[in-house]
């Protein structure tokens, strides 16, 4: 079987994520249920969700999204309330939304595992997640990720077609032998369909409101929907062998170029 380059995102791919970040909004919604009784839960959440997407869109994955939604959700309330707003609440809920960026992570089932599968068959295996440097950086050195895919790691602050391009430049990547494995629709699923790609969908048990949009991009490889990632080492195998005896063989000649890098990409 010909070696492939296999691209993974890091969180609620390889590791759990939403889940910090549901927990701190539960957290956020019963303090302003708190100080905003009149005002329901759900109209909180909205308006909040609604500042999230535009500090996403404008800046990209910072670890500031979350903090300055809550505080921008929280200024709204208190002038559509009339209630004044205090310094205490605002450190509070400014400690609270920077806190889902310093608990620890843990890996999701099957993480090493599959990582380990994939590098004994000999495929090249590169990191391309969405954040700041840093913070993405001590999720991996946590986690000891660089055992398997040492220094090609790639972070995005805004991880879209573009970031994705950059990559497949970098590295030389043809398309035929690359895949892209994630839970986005919006940072993983679509960019990979729209370099061409192989991908694979695992879908997140609790999705984040930013990463679900339309897929309307016809794959020119495989595409994939899985419910684990205990099953990507053997469908990405039975997918390859499968052209392979197609075509005759490995229809496609070639790997990468070795070029690492270890920087942010925008």
């Amino acid at each position: 079987m010909q070696k492939q380059n296999i691209i993974f995102n890091l969180d609620d791919t390889l590791i759990e994520c939403n889940k910090y970040f549901h927990l701190v909004n539960e957290l956020y919604a019963a303090r302003m249920k708190e100080w905003f009784p009149g005002v329901p839960v759900e109209t909180v959440r909205a308006k909040q969700i609604e500042y999230d997407l535009a500090v996403v869109d404008k800046n990209g994955l910072t670890v500031d999204h979350v903090p300055q939604s809550f505080l921008s959700a929280y200024g709204y309330f208190c002038k559509e309330t009339g209630r004044t707003p205090s310094g205490e609440e605002i450190k509070e809920l400014e400690e609270l939304g920077y806190s889902v960026f310093t608990m620890p992570v843990e890996p999701l089932p099957h993480m090493y595992e599959t990582l380990e599968e994939l590098k004994e068959e000999g495929h090249d295996l590169y990191l391309h997640t969405g954040g700041e440097e840093k913070n993405q950086w001590r999720k991996i050195t946590q986690l000891q990720l660089a055992a398997y895919f040492d220094n090609r790691v790639f972070v995005s602050r805004h991880k879209d077609r573009d970031a994705l391009a950059k990559i497949m430049d970098r590295m030389v990547f043809l398309p035929a032998v690359t895949w892209m494995v994630g839970n986005s629709l919006r940072t993983d699923v679509l960019p990979g369909l729209e370099q061409g790609i192989n991908v694979i969908y695992i879908p997140a048990s609790n999705e984040w409101h930013y990463n679900v949009v339309d897929i309307a991009v016809e794959p020119k490889g495989a595409f994939l929907t899985l419910n684990s990632l205990s099953q990507v080492a053997g469908a990405i195998r039975n997918y390859v062998l499968e052209q392979e005896r197609k075509q005759g063989g490995p229809h496609i000649p070639g790997g990468t170029e070795e070029a690492w890098l270890n920087a942010p990409l925008d």
